[in-house]
Parts: structure tokens; sequence; C-alpha cells
């Protein structure tokens, strides 16, 4: 599972990140909003840890504009401050969770895998995009209402796609989440996304797996052509 760690402080950052990293996670570091906003939104992540005062874009920006955007990455957000009205804004704003610094690691560790698991728990038994229909329970799937006979790792990659409607996966992401490794090389995901289309995309007319140029892939409802 990776991490993204949202902190300006280089040494609460490092702290973190290295405790994280001995508990079993992968964890990459960003010190301003503007960047964490960029990638929390091209790229898979298990939780974010999101500290309130940044630089550029503030924590709750960030935060505001994730949810606005549909990606329901659990956030766990970090603050010095830490009146009633302070704790109000950032869960209004769609954070998860709130910890005040100063704190013990193994404080900030227990709520982060109370995200993660929380996450895993409220996936939905079946995900439904236009006329595609995923059943994650019996990992079926179904387009215009036939069946459609996938590989375990076919089926994986569609569902991956299809848990983040709307929201763009880079091939890191995909990878990480697919294949749960990163020695994969990004090309596998071209190779498996074209085989995936030839299954669920045969209708040129109604495509879902759509490419997003400089970081991805995205499935969702085709857009109508303005031009008829």
């Amino acid at each position: 599972m990776k991490l993204l760690i949202i902190e300006d402080d280089p040494g609460i950052g490092s702290a973190i990140r290295s405790g994280l990293e001995q508990a079993g996670y992968f964890a990459e570091i960003c010190r301003d909003g503007e960047r964490a906003l960029r990638l929390a939104s091209s790229t898979h992540f298990s939780a974010l840890i999101l500290d309130l005062m940044l630089p550029g874009m503030d924590g709750l920006s960030v935060c505001r504009n994730l949810r606005r955007s549909k990606n329901h990455v659990p956030i766990l957000m970090l603050t010095a401050k830490d009146t009633t009205r302070d704790k109000v804004a950032g869960l209004e704003c769609g954070a998860d969770d709130y910890l005040c610094k100063p704190f013990e690691f193994r404080e900030l560790l227990a709520r982060v895998r109370a995200l993660v698991r929380r996450d895993k728990a409220m996936k939905l038994p079946r995900l439904v995009i236009d006329d595609l229909e995923v059943d994650t329970l019996s990992r079926s799937v179904w387009r215009a209402g036939s069946p459609v006979i996938l590989t375990p790792r076919e089926y994986t990659l569609l569902e991956a796609l299809a848990s983040y409607e709307g929201q763009p996966l880079s091939r890191e992401a995909i990878i990480e989440k697919v294949w749960l490794t990163d020695g994969v090389l990004p090309n596998a995901v071209d190779v498996y996304v074209k085989v995936l289309r030839k299954k669920v995309d045969s209708d040129p007319a109604n495509r879902l797996i759509h490419t997003v140029y400089g970081v991805g892939y995205v499935l969702r409802k085709s857009e109508p052509d303005p031009n008829g």
C-alpha cells in the first residue's frame, strides 16, 4: 500500500515516512499543496496524511478540491491547531480523521490503519457504469447484459478502473493496485488495457475505457458528441 505524506516540515515528514515504511507501507512525501493535489489526482494512494498549514494551497483547499473531483481517498489531517472550530472545518471539507500535533507515531499509525480498513470495508459489492456491471464478490462482469469472460489479471485491472470511475489512474498506480509491486514495466499496463478493451469495449460508439494522455487511463461513460 502506498501513502502520500503532505507535510512541509522536513523533519516531521521524514520521521512519519520512516515509521510507515518500518510498518510495511510505501510512503511518498510532498511539501506543498498544489503539487499534492496534482499527485493525489493522478496517482492511486491508499490514504493521505495531510498537514493543514502548507505553502501555496493549504490542506483544507487540497481536501476540498479532491472531494469536489469525487476523489474519495481516505484523508488523515494533521495540524497544530486543536480548537473545535479547526477540527470541524477539517472534517466538513471532507477529511476522514483529524490528529493534532504533537502526536505519538503509534497513534498516527493506528489511525492510518483504521482508515485503510474502513476504505476496504466500504467497497461496493456491485459497480455499475453505464451498461457495465462488475460484481466484486463473484468477480463476474457483464456488458449490456452479456457476460464478459476475463482472466484474473484482466478482472483486477477492470475493477481497479471501475472503482475509481471518472478518476484517471496513472500506469504506476495501476501497477501497484493490479500487480502489487513496482517491478513491472509500464508498457505491461498498455498491453492489458488493449486486451481488456477488446473484451469490454467491443462497441466503438460506446467506449468506457479512455486514455488520458500524459497520465494513464480512466473508466467513465462516453461524453455525447456535440456535433451529432
